[in-house]
């Protein structure tokens, strides 16, 4: 069956309702034509899983039946990264769709010292609920259900000052470190510079807040490879290491 997503204010499993509407709910009706009495999933993005009928289509909600209803676990190991924008923002949407897919818990939008493109404050609104519509959408296909969250972009000094991580590595291009790290059940931050790379300065001031170099090797990758690599890179070691948890 496929998935969708509403807010959890829609979801009331006493009465064994569930209310969609919005941009899912014109692509369950517009997009794909399902029809009342079809079956389908729903989550909320937290870890609810809901087995639903769709029973009522109104024109521009419906209303589902609960069928049965279980809890995904969230799971224990969770990767964040913190990419600078991109002076392409076509670029910078391949990462979030990709990273999604892959299993990103969290996803940082930072201003590093070659970043080219800032939005200003008043289009900061508007670039997150294109990046969440895009996520969303990739959730969707990839059946996850915990939504991956995203922040207003943040400035390097400002990452490098994020707490409770287990691990915090930058990758750069003039590091010979390979990553030899054990992942699973951490949680783990990455830092990727944009167009041009980290100055040293902002290298220096990584390392001086207590994060480790790591080479991603020997050829340089374009900024979205290395941040859609680096998420990939945990998924593999935990897959090699038969660890089911991160789905």
């Amino acid at each position: 069956m496929e998935l969708f997503y509403t807010s959890t204010e829609n979801i009331a499993l006493e009465s064994g309702k569930i209310l969609i509407d919005g941009d899912e709910f014109h692509h369950l009706v517009r997009v794909l034509r399902k029809k009342s009495g079809e079956e389908i999933l729903v989550t909320d993005g937290n870890g609810l899983r809901c087995e639903a009928k769709i029973a009522e289509i109104k024109k521009a909600s419906l209303e589902c039946e609960v069928l049965a209803h279980s809890r995904v676990e969230r799971p224990k190991t969770e990767v964040t990264v913190a990419l600078s924008l991109l002076k392409a923002p076509q670029r910078f949407d391949i990462f979030l769709e990709k990273a999604t897919e892959l299993g990103v818990s969290a996803i940082i939008p930072m201003i590093t010292a070659r970043t080219l493109s800032q939005p200003s404050s008043e289009k900061v609104e508007g670039k997150l609920n294109r990046w969440r519509t895009i996520m969303l959408s990739a959730a969707r296909q990839s059946k996850r259900y915990h939504l991956p969250g995203i922040s207003a972009p943040l400035s390097f000094k400002k990452a490098l000052a994020l707490q409770g991580y287990d691990l915090k590595l930058i990758p750069y291009e003039l590091s010979e470190s390979p990553p030899r790290m054990e992942c699973s059940g951490k949680k783990i931050l990455f830092l990727i510079g944009g167009e041009g790379g980290f100055t040293d300065t902002e290298i220096g001031a990584a390392l001086d807040a207590g994060f480790g170099e790591i080479s991603l090797g020997k050829t340089i990758l374009r900024a979205e490879t290395a941040a859609i690599f680096a998420v990939a890179f945990v998924r593999t070691q935990l897959l090699e290491g038969e660890c089911a948890e991160w789905l």
